[in-house]
């Protein structure tokens, strides 16, 4: 029935169309109307950044290059916008019928550039797609208590999930539950080359690893409506590349990947604008449990009472990072200073108690990993100051232990390390996904650490209905983390643009899970 009434569309759009042409070529009819005033100028911004863009299908890997381009050609159920932090409508409202049952309504009307309509069906089939692919490195283990997705009508999606999970309407905000078109899509493979969908632009060109250009979509709607024509995106090498791309108008627009020595130079100078916001991306420094040195919470928690996050900022990034005192950076429901709280300020007698008092003796030897590159450029500027810190204080012997990716992370997960440094980005806007991949047994970040009280803590806070109950939970989870210490969180990015002085609207480009979206771009 759907395809029925697509053709019929189709065929009744044609009718218009060849009615249209011929009144135009009807020379008959009278003069053509003339022209007047100058041709409509469009506004187009070019871009650059040094992502790396593995897919454009939202069914397939979840990096943050693919995320960024996905958030700008596609449209979700929800949305989060720059000045409100909880979902709102984009292509649906949604609600929950029972603590198991969430319903979306859609809106009438909605198409897909090439003038396929947008229904219930095509959520259906991009949520089953997704989770039956199930490609490694994706989205799809977000989606574990989804039971099903049922359409009662064209307009109506329902899901039915298999436990009560308060995370659902943040869930749909991400790229992971973009809508695409059924009749566009392959229902068992991925599509790396094109990218289908109902959001404020639509691609136009593609270049694998070089560049991408996208046109407005005019008949987007929702809250994130482009306000320009289009946006030429271009890949680049590195810092440098994108220092001279805007700061020669070759970009109007330059993010993510920024050195912090260019960062001051952008600054100094008067050519540009840079623009910072809090980045949803956070360093922490993990024990392993497998270490005999590790389980001992004295240790752990003496390492948390030395740590000095304000030196790491400054000797390792040049104050170009925030220090981070709780697992869940600011700007996140139920966030609190765990850390802080529980260890105040760095103090070599408090940790020499701390460890005196669990019955270790001091200097503990310590096996500290990194790994180069996968961490950025100040990476083993940062472990090196965490081992002066440690050494300094006579309590600690570091061991610095450097290994290449990827056996790094195999030796980290092994124990081959009693603590190793690492860094998190979030898959969806919300707390739990600070927490439980490092609580939850079995979770990606395993390191042995199990706590019967903060799982406890999670699952009440995934079934809570009500978000103050939630993040009062959430802050409790915190607080046991920082007294367990399994492990330190160091610091706080920050999302950067850099833009031409002309170039308006930049906060509003800079979205919580630090990709950025174009649409408020204007001159």
């Amino acid at each position: 029935m759907k395809v029925f009434k697509r053709r019929l569309a189709a065929v009744a759009a044609a009718g218009v169309l060849a009615g249209t042409l011929a009144a135009c070529g009807d020379k008959s009819g009278g003069p053509a109307p003339q022209q007047t005033g100058e041709p409509e100028r469009k506004l187009t911004f070019t871009v650059a950044t040094t992502d790396t863009v593995t897919s454009l299908d939202p069914a397939g890997p979840y990096d943050l290059g693919a995320r960024t381009l996905q958030a700008n050609l596609f449209q979700t159920l929800l949305t989060i916008t720059a000045d409100k932090p909880t979902p709102v409508p984009d292509a649906a409202d949604c609600q929950y019928d029972a603590p198991t049952v969430y319903t979306c309504s859609l809106k009438s009307g909605l198409t897909f550039p090439n003038g396929h309509e947008l229904t219930s069906s095509d959520v259906k089939f991009s949520f089953d797609r997704m989770l039956r692919l199930k490609t490694p490195g994706g989205a799809a283990p977000l989606f574990g208590s989804l039971a099903a997705v049922s359409t009662p009508d064209e307009l109506t999606a329902v899901f039915t999930l298999k436990k009560p999970d308060a995370r659902l309407p943040y869930l749909l905000t991400t790229t992971a539950a973009s809508i695409v078109d059924e009749q566009s899509y392959p229902a068992a493979k991925l599509v790396n080359d094109k990218a289908v969908g109902s959001g404020p632009y639509q691609l136009t060109a593609y270049q694998p690893g070089r560049s991408a250009e996208l046109t407005k979509f005019k008949a987007y709607r929702g809250p994130r409506a482009a306000q320009n024509d289009g946006i030429d995106l271009t890949l680049v090498r590195d810092s440098a590349a994108l220092s001279a791309a805007v700061t020669s108008g070759k970009a109007d627009l330059a993010f993510h990947g920024f050195g912090a020595t260019d960062l001051d130079k952008l600054r100094a100078g008067d050519k540009v604008q840079v623009v910072e916001a809090p980045s949803a991306e956070i360093r922490y420094f993990s024990f392993h449990f497998k270490s005999p040195v590790a389980r001992r919470p004295a240790v752990r928690r003496a390492v948390a009472q030395l740590i000095d996050r304000a030196a790491i900022a400054k000797k390792a990034y040049a104050d170009q990072v925030t220090p981070l005192y709780s697992v869940v950076p600011p700007g996140f429901g139920g966030h609190v200073e765990a850390f802080r709280a529980e260890y105040k300020e760095p103090n070599k007698a408090a940790a020499a108690a701390i460890l005196r008092e669990g019955g270790v003796t001091a200097p503990v030897p310590l096996t500290l990993g990194w790994t180069p590159v996968r961490y950025g450029p100040g990476a083993k500027a940062e472990v090196t100051e965490l081992k002066r810190q440690l050494d300094a204080s006579g309590l600690f012997r570091v061991t610095l232990r450097s290994v290449e990716r990827p056996r790094y992370e195999q030796l980290a997960r092994s124990g081959a390390f009693d603590l190793y440094h690492s860094g998190w980005m979030p898959d969806y806007p919300d707390s739990d996904d600070y927490l439980a991949p490092f609580v939850r047994e079995g979770a990606l970040h395993q390191n042995g650490y199990k706590s019967q009280t903060a799982n406890k803590l999670l699952d009440q806070e995934v079934a809570a209905q009500n978000q103050l109950e939630r993040e009062r939970l959430l802050a409790t989870v915190q607080g046991v983390v920082a007294h367990d210490a399994p492990l330190v969180p160091s610091w706080q990015g920050r999302l950067t643009v850099v833009a031409g002085k002309d170039v308006e609207n930049l906060p509003s480009t800079l979205n919580a899970l630090s990709y950025v979206t174009f649409s408020a771009l204007k001159k």
